[in-house]
């Protein structure tokens, strides 16, 4: 039997490609939906109707009620096509007389399998309608050799079942693995998957009331031995016959592999690879589907921010990191419960979703249960982390979840900042809220002053004078990033530019930076100070950027200036993250005439058997050891002898945070080089400090 398809969609590639996938049948094609009756009308025979259901002038709604009023197009098998999200407009194409639905975007293959299921449908229907005449050895011949399974039922009621008629076909028995004589004997209902049977009974129930013609859905047989097969299934009424009243006829065609393939992706889509906990898309979900359900309960999310782990990577490699991650989470697990959820929102972050607690001090409780697990975990490693809590309350419902995890992973971060290699809680509110906001403030400002954005905001350099100890006379300045903003007026560099370091604007934000202490090597020059030194900070930041040397060296011939008159300072912390590479770095500068210094000498430095090695001119000796000079014993203090293995390595020493003249001399008999301070004077902006240059080489 020739089978004539009709498609109507308002979409002409949707319409190409299932034409393409059914060439083997005859295909019409309509544009909406009074294109599509306008066909049926015209062209008789039309079998199935592809329906979309949202399409213009006339919608798929429409035409189905159309097809209702008009006795000759009762026959036509229906098919709508609805979106993904689209469960509605699904049950109500059904409710219409539509005998089966496929959702977009159209995975090709099970459509065509479907089509292939309706069309041995309408042709058993048609041997059926025909068995009293020469047809019925046809109707045998598709009935036992078609390629899907088909199970006919003939019942005179409801209950009886020995009433009942059953016919199935080889394919039937070989997709189920079952007998007639099983089928008879347990009822499909016992073969059918328990998360399957509300749908199937409630379905055909309302078959057996007349309230539908058929209905299709995907469900799962359990086999003899145990195992699970997926279906695609259509069950639709047969007509009356003699006493047998309630019969029906089913249609399987087994879809296992596809089944399993889209279990795998839809695994794949909401867990993490690595561990195998939910990951941040699945969370989303659960949030928002959870928001509607639980509006008085008590919900909190606590994030769990490891990002220092990636720390260990350059030490001991990928699968290290990769091997503590693992282990975090399964220790984590243990601390799930019912109302406690765990999921993987990022490499280096967990969130407990926490519902139905008491109060907030049963939330500090189980912090401090994850602080006590993870501080175990990695005593060895010595590595730290956040811990980030947000309690949504019922106002908060109505907020998008990006929203929440933003707040959260605020928290975190500041957990992170606050307390360093401590896993200490930090609850988000509106104190943070407003930290965060001053943040956000300033990297506005920052950007603007980057891009020369005419704002009031300003970047602007304050000098700190150097004296030689030796001479007492200045011998240079150390550059001081100031931001005066509009809004919050002055903003230390202590704030400012660690924000700069995190946002990344300390690249050009640096860069403005160096323009104007070159300026300023310029303008003392022009008054004749040419062995004035302006010391510049660098950033880690900065210096690890790829092109920082060939820029650096590009302003310099740019500006034409003396290469003498420059000195780079860098926190002795950075040689922790690439020694090599940045030692390197700066013997190319050291090497083109450039004056290089270590700030904070102390602090951050940990080998001190490599100090030799460092490239480096002089070490700034930083002001917590400047301080304990004014100790009544001063034989306590260790300054000396930090002055003294300086000059034995070669490098000059700096003291900064000289305040008092004690403090000098102490600095000068232990034949420290160079001293800055406020006892010399306060950093100066730059017309004062060339007038305190003047007076003091009068």
């Amino acid at each position: 039997m020739p089978i004539k398809i009709l498609i109507a969609d308002d979409s002409a590639s949707d319409r190409m490609i299932i034409k393409s996938m059914l060439s083997e049948y005859t295909i019409l094609t309509a544009c909406d939906g009074m294109e599509a009756m306008q066909v049926l009308e015209r062209d008789e025979g039309i079998n199935i109707l592809i329906l979309d259901i949202n399409m213009p002038n006339m919608n798929g709604f429409q035409v189905l009620e159309s097809l209702n009023n008009d006795e000759g197009f009762r026959k036509i098998r229906t098919i709508v096509l609805t979106n993904q999200d689209e469960l509605d407009n699904e049950i109500r194409g059904l409710e219409l007389g539509a005998v089966d639905y496929i959702r977009k975007p159209i995975h090709m293959a099970s459509l065509k399998a479907r089509i292939d299921v309706h069309v041995a449908l309408l042709r058993a229907e048609q041997a059926l309608e025909q068995q009293l005449d020469e047809q019925t050895l046809t109707f045998d011949m598709v009935f036992e050799q078609a390629p899907i399974g088909i199970a006919i039922t003939y019942r005179s009621d409801s209950e009886n079942s020995t009433n009942t008629i059953i016919r199935i076909n080889k394919a039937y028995e070989q997709i189920t693995g079952i007998t007639k004589e099983d089928l008879i004997e347990s009822g499909w209902v016992k073969l059918t998957h328990l998360d399957d049977l509300e749908e199937d009974m409630n379905n055909f129930t309302k078959l057996q009331a007349g309230e539908i013609n058929s209905y299709s859905m995907e469900k799962r047989y359990i086999k003899p031995d145990g195992s699970l097969v997926w279906v695609h299934m259509v069950v639709a009424a047969l007509a009356p016959i003699r006493k047998y009243k309630l019969n029906h006829i089913c249609l399987i065609q087994d879809i296992t592999e596809r089944k399993q393939i889209e279990i795998e992706r839809k695994y794949l889509s909401e867990h993490d690879r690595w561990t195998g906990l939910y990951n941040r898309e699945y969370l989303e979900d659960f949030l928002a589907k959870d928001a509607k359900h639980k509006l008085w309960s008590k919900r909190a999310l606590i994030s769990i921010n490891l990002s220092s782990i990636q720390s260990l990577t350059a030490n001991y490699g990928f699968i290290y990191t990769q091997g503590l991650i693992k282990r975090t989470s399964q220790v984590l697990m243990q601390l799930c419960s019912n109302n406690r959820l765990l999921f993987q929102t990022h490499e280096s972050r967990f969130v407990f979703y926490f519902s139905d607690y008491r109060d907030k001090k049963e939330l500090i409780e189980f912090c401090d249960a994850i602080a006590d697990t993870l501080e175990s975990l990695f005593a060895t490693d010595r590595i730290g982390g956040g811990i980030g809590v947000l309690e949504i309350d019922q106002d908060q419902n109505k907020l998008e979840i990006d929203i929440l995890l933003r707040r959260l992973l605020i928290a975190s971060e500041r957990s992170i900042s606050m307390f360093g290699k401590y896993f200490e809680i930090c609850f988000y509110d509106e104190i943070l809220e407003d930290i965060v906001s001053r943040e956000r403030f300033i990297i506005e400002a920052l950007t603007a002053i980057t891009t020369d954005t005419n704002t009031n905001d300003e970047l602007f350099l304050q000098y700190h004078p150097i004296m030689n100890l030796e001479t007492g006379t200045i011998c240079g300045f150390e550059a001081l990033a100031r931001l005066n903003t509009n809004k919050h007026g002055l903003i230390s560099p202590v704030e400012f530019i660690p924000v700069a370091e995190k946002s990344k604007l300390i690249i050009p934000i640096g860069e403005k930076v160096i323009v104007k202490a070159f300026n300023f090597i310029n303008k003392l020059m022009e008054l004749g100070y040419n062995d004035i030194v302006v010391s510049i900070n660098i950033s880690p930041i900065q210096l690890l950027s790829p092109n920082f040397t060939d820029r650096l060296f590009e302003l310099i011939d740019q500006m034409q200036v003396n290469l003498r008159n420059i000195s780079i300072e860098i926190t002795e912390s950075v040689f922790a993250s690439d020694y090599e590479y940045i030692n390197n770095i700066i013997e190319v500068l050291r090497d083109a005439g450039m004056h290089i210094s270590i700030d904070d000498f102390g602090t951050g430095y940990s080998s001190l058997s490599r100090v030799k090695e460092l490239k480096v001119d002089s070490l700034k000796i930083d002001k917590s050891f400047i301080d304990n000079l004014l100790d009544p014993d001063q034989n306590k203090a260790i300054t000396g002898d930090i002055i003294s293995m300086a000059h034995k390595l070669g490098h000059s020493t700096i003291a900064e945070g000289v305040e008092y003249e004690e403090q000098k001399e102490y600095l000068k008999k232990h034949g420290c080089d160079k001293i800055q301070g406020y006892l010399m004077s306060k950093p100066l902006d730059e017309k004062d400090a060339i007038e305190f240059l003047q007076k003091c080489y009068k």
